[in-house]
């Protein structure tokens, strides 16, 4: 995926320095308020997907800066192992508590 991602930033100019990996970020977060705004105007769910799309690809383009020797999908894999070891609403038990 970061290979593929950076085959783009390079044909198209993009930021390409570790220094630009918060303004890659940046980017992911506008990019997500931009899914976000899609779903509450109910657009379609291909406009929806193509922002989130958007997003992804500034996470990876980031990650491909900030941690080269990282597989991804390695770690997406580990990551999504770890998860499924912890407990029913792990990290959401403020939802419960009374106020």
């Amino acid at each position: 995926m970061k290979k593929e991602i950076e085959k783009l930033v390079l044909a198209k100019g993009f930021y390409n320095r570790p220094e630009d990996v918060p303004r890659k970020l940046l980017f992911a977060f506008i990019e997500l308020g931009e899914a976000s705004d899609a779903w509450k105007k109910g657009k379609s769910e291909e406009e929806i997907a193509e922002e989130l799309i958007d997003v992804i690809f500034y996470v990876l383009d980031a990650s491909r800066l900030a941690c080269p020797s990282v597989n991804m999908d390695e770690m997406f894999l580990q990551k999504l192992r770890k998860n499924w070891k912890r407990s029913y609403q792990y990290g959401e038990g403020h939802r419960t508590k009374i106020r």
